[in-house]
């Protein structure tokens, strides 16, 4: 798996934020590393701390560092001075929360360095694609939120090569859990299609939105299917079928959130 490192003025901030994107994965979450705070209880970054956690997550397959403030960044560029690894690091622009939450999830899956930059950079589309869907957004927020809310559904296959795929299982079934397509669910779906043979898309039949990739838990977020939406999905590959399966049983299960 890549690593991960965080970057923050503040030691609480950043253990909070690693702590709720924890919340999404299992027991074995990729490699995470925290340098927050400039010793002593002050607030500000240091770095050599930041050099040493890339040392410290470094395993052959990249590093990704997130930070929450300019001055994080300086820090962050200067560690890559310090550090002894000869792993790629890459100091992302991604949004620290939403961004921080959508990689260690990718990760876990152990998708690339690539895969995991690119989803927490998209990271914000799901929250601007909601706001843009209230009445009276913006227009500068419907503006962003499009290209945003499209970027993880590049992968989806076209209509006309999907329908011609003699591998592909459709299958739609409606969402039962009271909180729909939020994120702890759609952490699972990612996490339930990593290593499968099998190319998943997702659309909400409901609101005519999607697809979107399965293996992307901003795409899933962004599609903000509530209860009662109906949701189709459409896989290819040598499992497909298994997969198709998988979540169709996660979603009649409520993805573990109906009342016992």
């Amino acid at each position: 798996m890549i690593g991960i490192v965080v970057v923050s003025h503040s030691p609480a901030l950043a253990q909070a934020a690693v702590d709720l994107a924890l919340e999404m994965v299992g027991e074995t979450p990729p490699p995470i590393a925290i340098a927050a705070g400039a010793g002593d209880g002050i607030i500000g970054t240091d770095a050599v701390k930041v050099a040493a956690a890339i040392d410290e997550v470094a395993s052959g397959e990249g590093v990704l560092v997130f930070m929450d403030l300019g001055s994080a960044v300086l820090s962050s560029t200067m560690a890559t001075e310090f550090m002894t690894t000869t792993d790629e690091v890459r100091l992302t622009d991604a949004p620290f929360v939403e961004g921080l939450i959508a990689a260690i999830v990718l990760a876990n899956a152990g998708a690339s360095l690539d895969e995991v930059d690119r989803e927490a950079r998209a990271a914000m589309g799901a929250k601007q694609s909601q706001l843009a869907d209230q009445g009276g957004a913006p227009d500068a927020v419907a503006a962003a939120a499009a290209p945003a809310a499209e970027t993880p559904a590049m992968d989806a296959p076209a209509a006309d090569s999907a329908s011609a795929d003699p591998t592909e299982v459709t299958v739609e079934v409606p969402l039962v859990n009271p909180d729909g397509l939020h994120a702890r669910p759609a952490s699972l779906i990612v996490q339930a299609l990593a290593g499968v043979d099998a190319k998943l898309t997702i659309t909400d039949v409901t609101a005519g939105k999607g697809p979107v990739s399965g293996n992307s838990l901003i795409g899933i977020m962004s599609l903000g299917a509530a209860k009662d939406h109906v949701l189709k999905f459409t896989a290819t590959g040598g499992s497909a079928q298994e997969a198709v399966d998988t979540l169709v049983t996660m979603t009649g299960e409520g993805f573990g959130e109906l009342a016992s």
